[in-house]
């Protein structure tokens, strides 16, 4: 194809590749095409700046669905530059929930056996002190995490 923002398009035409859609005023729900949806469960939105928003909510990934419609992310993108400058800053990494419960349930663990022996006057080994010394430093690391 030419230039790289002839394949952009707006919600209308990103709708028109969906099959059931739904929806009025700027919130549709289609058939999320990247699974076998019977109930529509992609959601479709624009935002402010005029990218296209997805969200299917029986978990498929917005790139596994542009993709089931033969396009790409960026294809659902504005085609001002400065949005993307804009929007850099924003960028956070994803917070993986269930591995830090996973870890902190190991850690209190941890940290309950090291206060029994303490309570009851005996002293913690090496390993155990070490252990101490990791659940000390999760828990600084908890601490540091941006919700």
């Amino acid at each position: 194809m030419g230039g790289n923002n002839q394949r952009r398009m707006n919600v209308d035409q990103f709708l028109s590749r969906l099959e059931a859609v739904r929806g009025r005023d700027g919130a549709w729900n289609a058939r999320c095409p990247a699974h076998d949806d019977r109930d529509p469960s992609l959601s479709v939105t624009t935002g402010d700046d005029g990218r296209v928003l997805i969200h299917c909510h029986a978990g498929c990934g917005a790139v596994a669905v542009v993709e089931a419609v033969g396009l790409k992310i960026s294809d659902l993108m504005p085609e001002d530059p400065a949005y993307f400058e804009s929007r850099r800053y924003e960028v956070r990494p994803r917070i993986d929930y269930k591995g830090l419960v996973f870890h902190l349930r190991h850690d209190f663990l941890a940290l309950g056996i090291g206060a029994g022996k303490v309570k009851n006057g005996e002293p913690l080994n090496e390993d155990e002190e070490q252990a101490m010394e990791r659940v000390e430093k999760s828990f600084e690391r908890v601490a540091d995490v941006k919700f």
